[in-house]
């Protein structure tokens, strides 16, 4: 009996594997089994993710196989019609925090999490197409908008508030796709358009900023040269201060030395009439003393040394000198024939 149950369970192994058809996988896709009639495994969606480039053998009709690529894709939403998934004008619709429409290019790069295919193929979508097109393509048209449309206009130029957008996007994309197996890469922005006649009043905005902003750099330019010129002049006067300073100093230092020179000098003189006129003082005490006389006969005498001396002949009434030609009187008895005092003659 053992032997008849062993036999007949060996003839169906050989029959079921003679019925199974083979199943692969591609370089970058993960398989999915979805078991329809269940005789030794459990019925429903298996729980077991198949490696990328391989072969399987399954039974047909019992059997379901389903393929996931696992790449990262783009799903580009453009308004030219030339790119993107859309044949037609597919950007991103919205309006500005500050009320302007405008269109916005946006790319959202994702791929599925490996690990969680069965629960794509069971709960979110049975191949990538759906997936894409029922879920990513959903939700990213729908959050972003309400992200992008925080901006104000004028901040659509600054790539860096654009930038802070996409990001913030990318992290709530995320907090939605991710439960579902999808995990959102990143949130790129390209071109944005406005209303053609507001983007035109934007545009000449921006050429008469861009002249507003010309003009504040010619007036800082001059302000700076002004600035150059003035320290310039600064340089100048104080090196003219310095020069006068230093004339000054140096002629104070000369008339410093000049009046120390002149001070000294008139001491001496000072000192000097000082003493003359205590010796004066003094010959003056000795004058009136005895030997004053003497004092003044030794100096007549003295002034009389080497001096010629006339004597006149005197009359006995006398000789009035006031009415006398002396020098007739000198020429008429002949007194320059006469020896004078102190010839040997």
């Amino acid at each position: 009996m053992r032997r008849i149950i062993a036999l007949l369970a060996l003839s169906l192994a050989c029959v079921m594997f003679a019925g199974c058809v083979p199943r692969t996988t591609g370089e970058t896709e993960v398989g999915v089994r979805t078991v329809k009639l269940g005789l030794f495994v459990k019925k429903g969606v298996e729980n077991k993710v198949y490696a990328p480039g391989g072969t399987y053998f399954f039974l047909p009709f019992v059997n379901d196989w389903h393929t996931f690529d696992t790449k990262l894709q783009n799903l580009e939403m453009t308004f030219d019609p030339k790119r993107g998934d859309r044949k037609a004008r597919d950007d991103l619709l919205f309006k500005t925090i500050d009320g302007n429409d405008i269109g916005l290019d946006v790319i959202i790069a994702y791929r599925i999490d490996p690990s969680k295919a069965p629960q794509i193929l069971q709960y979110v979508a049975k191949d990538d197409k759906t997936l894409r097109e029922k879920i990513v393509r959903t939700v990213t048209r729908s959050k972003p908008r309400d992200i992008f449309g925080e901006l104000k206009t004028e901040e659509f130029y600054v790539a860096d508030k654009r930038e802070v957008k996409a990001q913030v996007a990318k992290e709530v994309l995320q907090q939605i796709l991710g439960p579902m197996g999808i995990i959102v890469e990143r949130v790129l922005t390209k071109d944005y358009r406005f209303n053609p006649d507001y983007q035109k009043a934007i545009e000449d905005k921006k050429v008469a900023d861009q002249r507003v902003e010309k003009n504040r750099s010619a007036q800082h330019a001059a302000l700076e040269e002004y600035k150059r010129k003035l320290e310039e002049a600064k340089g100048e006067v104080n090196k003219l201060v310095a020069n006068v300073d230093g004339e000054y100093r140096r002629a104070k230092i000369e008339a410093d030395a000049y009046f120390e020179k002149q001070s000294l000098l008139a001491q001496a003189i000072r000192a000097e009439g000082i003493a003359e006129a205590t010796g004066v003082r003094e010959m003056n005490k000795a004058l009136t003393g005895s030997g004053g006389e003497a004092l003044v006969k030794l100096r007549i005498a003295e002034a009389l040394q080497d001096k010629k001396i006339m004597l006149l002949p005197m009359s006995e009434g006398g000789m009035n000198l006031k009415t006398t030609d002396v020098n007739k009187l000198i020429e008429i008895i002949g007194v320059k024939s006469l020896p004078t005092v102190g010839d040997k003659k």
